[in-house]
């Protein structure tokens, strides 16, 4: 499992020497929601960002340690500790945002179950950010996009909108 705190640090450090952290609430944000999900939130970093913009967020992710740190920074927010795949929060936000290779970090063979379980609470789009060397495609994420019943809207190689042409990253929006 992962150190929340030691996680943190590298932002921090990062933040610390002028580089802009907030790419991805930055993209989040130009779909003006009023409500976000942030999933697989790891210490809140994108959602304490889009909270202090005035947006209802809530955080969710399965490692403790994490949302501890998160909790500690921003004790506001509502941050639930679940599997991806199983979460249930019984409604809907008009965006889930799934940054920092969020798919990655879900046991291969088991992205369709983890799509599915975010796709139930998107209420107009999905985001997701992901390096593309680690054998999960474009393709097969699409894939489990359409058996949720999402399509692709749009793609970038970037959070700041570089123009998507078969790099090894992508940052996918998906409409409901």
């Amino acid at each position: 499992m992962w150190n929340g705190a030691d996680y943190q640090q590298r932002f921090d450090a990062l933040a610390a020497s002028g580089v802009d952290v907030h790419g991805e609430a930055t993209f989040v944000r130009a779909f003006a929601p009023k409500s976000v999900l942030d999933a697989g939130c790891g210490t809140g970093r994108v959602a304490i960002e889009l909270a202090a913009h005035g947006i209802e967020v809530v955080g969710a992710d399965l490692d403790e340690s994490m949302l501890a740190h998160a909790r500690e920074l921003a004790p506001g927010i509502t941050w639930v500790r679940s599997d991806l795949a199983e979460l249930d929060l019984g409604r809907t936000f008009d965006v889930v945002v799934m940054a920092g290779n969020v798919p990655l970090f879900t046991e291969p063979g088991t992205q369709d179950r983890l799509v599915a379980g975010v796709a139930k609470h998107v209420g107009s789009i999905l985001i997701a950010g992901f390096s593309l060397d680690r054998g999960y495609s474009v393709a097969d994420y699409d894939q489990h996009c359409a058996q949720a019943g999402l399509k692709l809207a749009e793609r970038f190689a970037t959070w700041d909108r570089a123009p998507f042409q078969d790099g090894d990253y992508a940052v996918s929006v998906h409409a409901s």
